[in-house]
C-alpha cells in the first residue's frame, strides 16, 4: 500500500490532476473570452461521461500498476517524455483557439455565419485542426507521463477513431460554406491526426447530405457538438 503514497506517485497523480484541471478551465475561461459569457455553457468544459469513464479506468490501471508492478512507474525518461507531450498539446490546442478567434466554436456550425471565416493564418496554415491535434497529443500524453501502457494504446486508439469520423463530418459543412476555397486549402494543409488525411478525401467523396444530421450519431453529434479545429 505505500506504493500509492510514494514520490512517483504522488508526483505523477499531481501532474495528471493539474493537467486535467487547467486543460478543462482554460477551455472555458477561452470560451467566454471569445463568445462573451452569455453565450457559453458549462458544455465548453468538455467533461462527458465517456471521458469520465476513460480517465476513471486510466485512474484505475494507475493504482493497479503501482501497487502490483511499481517498477513500472519508475521509467521517469518515458513520463517527462509524457509530460512534455502534455505541454505540447496544451499549448497547440490554445495557440488554435486564440488564432481562430469567433470562428473557434464547440459547436460544429451548420448554417453559416457572418462571422465565421475560413482561418488559414498561424498554426492553420501548417494544420486544418489545430484543436483536435492538440487534444490528441494532450490525451496520449497525459497516459505517458502517468506510464499506464494499456491506457496509452487505448486512448491513442479511441481518439483517433473519434476524429478519423468526426473530421470528415465537420469538413463536409466547410465544404459547403468555403467551396473549392477549402478544396484548395485541404490540399495543402494535413488534418493533423496521423493517416486521416487519405481517409477525408475518401470518404468526402461517399458522403451523403443526410449523413451530417443523422440523429443515429447520438445526441451531441446530432446537435453537431464538437471543437472546430
Amino acid at each position: 500500500m505505500t506504493e500509492i503514497f510514494s514520490f512517483t506517485a504522488c508526483r505523477q497523480l499531481q501532474q495528471m490532476l493539474f493537467a486535467v484541471f487547467f486543460f478543462h478551465c482554460s477551455e472555458y475561461i477561452l470560451a467566454i473570452s471569445v463568445h462573451g459569457k452569455n453565450s457559453v455553457d458549462l458544455k465548453s468544459l468538455l467533461i462527458s461521461q465517456k471521458y469520465v469513464f476513460a480517465m476513471v479506468c486510466s485512474l484505475i490501471e494507475y493504482l493497479i500498476e503501482i501497487y502490483f508492478f511499481p517498477e513500472i512507474k519508475e521509467h521517469w525518461l518515458l513520463s517527462n517524455t509524457g509530460l512534455a507531450l502534455v505541454v505540447v498539446g496544451e499549448f497547440i490546442r490554445k495557440l488554435a483557439i486564440i488564432t481562430a478567434g469567433r470562428s473557434f466554436t464547440h459547436l460544429i456550425k451548420r448554417f453559416h455565419e457572418e462571422h465565421h471565416v475560413l482561418v488559414t493564418n498561424g498554426v492553420y496554415k501548417y494544420i486544418r485542426h489545430p484543436s483536435y491535434c492538440g487534444f490528441f497529443v494532450w490525451s496520449v500524453g497525459t497516459q505517458i507521463m502517468l506510464c499506464n501502457p494499456v491506457s496509452a494504446v487505448a486512448f491513442a486508439v479511441v481518439v483517433w477513431n473519434f476524429f478519423r469520423t468526426r473530421i470528415p463530418y465537420e469538413e463536409f459543412y466547410l465544404r459547403q460554406f468555403f467551396g473549392s476555397e477549402y478544396e484548395e486549402y485541404a490540399r495543402r494543409a494535413a488534418s493533423g491526426i496521423p493517416f486521416i488525411r487519405k481517409t477525408i478525401l475518401h470518404e468526402q467523396r461517399n458522403l451523403p447530405v443526410h449523413h451530417c444530421g443523422s440523429s443515429s450519431r447520438g445526441t451531441d453529434q446530432a446537435t453537431c457538438q464538437r471543437t472546430v479545429g
